[in-house]
Order: structure tokens, then sequence, then C-alpha cells
């Protein structure tokens, strides 16, 4: 081999010597496209498991909400008499003279035909608070109170009104959003009336 050959072997060599240095300097095109799969992939989930915490999250706000509206009858009740300080157990439900939700002064009061006393915002007359207020900007929120009498030894089984002493007071609450057909039942709340 002569020298002027050497050169240009070494000439060849060197140019090969670059362009696969090149070529490994960058991505190829299938592992860009994997890369860009792989990442894709991760935003998704994370962007999925976003939507989800705020599903529950707000699931979470309503059942809080249910829970204060019921305790807000709760209270308001709470210093009341189980019945009439004046009929006492004679006359179940609202007294004839007591029209409105300010007239009412004892538990049985608040028993109402079929289901119970309704407040909501459809009605117009609820929810109300310990106050005895409509709470404004509640749409779609309605309180349902039921007052029974209850066996004194098993307060799971109703009795006839004023048939025992003992009174259980339950409110359920309901939540129907613009977009539900019907309402759903958020949270009931049961206690036994004190007085």
């Amino acid at each position: 081999m002569m020298k002027g050959d050497d050169s240009r072997m070494k000439m060849i060599k060197s140019i090969a010597v670059r362009r696969n240095a090149r070529r490994r300097a960058g991505f190829t095109l299938i592992e860009t496209a994997m890369a860009s799969v792989i990442i894709g992939t991760g935003v998704l989930a994370m962007i999925s498991a976003q939507e989800v915490l705020l599903k529950k999250n707000d699931w979470s706000s309503m059942t809080t909400t249910a829970t204060l509206l019921g305790n807000e009858i709760r209270e308001m009740t709470l210093n009341l008499p189980r019945h009439d300080p004046v009929t006492g157990t004679t006359f179940w439900g609202p007294e004839s003279d007591e029209m409105t939700l300010e007239d009412f002064d004892d538990v049985d009061d608040f028993d109402g035909p079929g289901e119970g006393i309704v407040f909501s915002s459809a009605l117009g007359n609820g929810p109300i608070n310990a106050a005895r207020a409509v709470i404004t900007d509640m749409d779609g929120w309605e309180q349902i109170v039921k007052v029974m009498s209850v066996d004194s030894f098993d307060i799971t089984t109703p009795m006839n009104d004023a048939e025992t002493d003992m009174v259980r007071v339950e409110v359920l609450v309901r939540y129907q959003g613009p977009n539900d057909d019907q309402p759903m039942d958020m949270t009931t709340i049961t206690w036994i009336a004190p007085n």
C-alpha cells in the first residue's frame, strides 16, 4: 500500500466516525414516537385522576352541606318541648292557630301530613336554618321533617301519634341538581326529642 492510500483510508474512516457520531447524538423517529406515547399516557392518567378527585370532592361538599341542613332543624327543635305546653298530647301536629313556622312551639308541630313537612327552595319556604329563616342560594335542596311517636323500649318501632311520650324526629335532606331527573337522598338525621 502506498502512503497516499493510507491517508485516504484514514480520511474515509474519519468521515464515517463523524457521521456515526452525528447519528448517535440524536433520537431516532421510533424513539421519539415512543417517548411521546409514554409522556402522553402519563399526562392522560394525571388528568383522569384529577377528574376523579374533583368528583369525590364535590360529593364530599354536598354531603357536608346535607348534614349541616339536617342539623339546622335539630338545633331549632333542641329546646322545644315534645308536646304543646297547653294541650299536651291530645293534639298531634300544629294546632289550629299555628299557621306558620314561627308559631310552632313544640316538636310534634313539625310533623306534617304524608312524608312530613317539606322546606325547599322549590316551594320557596326553605331550606331553613336554626333561626327559622330561609337560607338563600340553596337551589335544589330540601329538608323533610317527620316526627313520630315511638315505643319507649324500642325507638325503631313507630307508634300511633301521641300514643307514647317518646318522640323521634327524622330529617331527610335531598338535593336535585339542574341536570337530575329525581332528587337524591343525601342524608338522614334522626334523634329522640330530649324534653
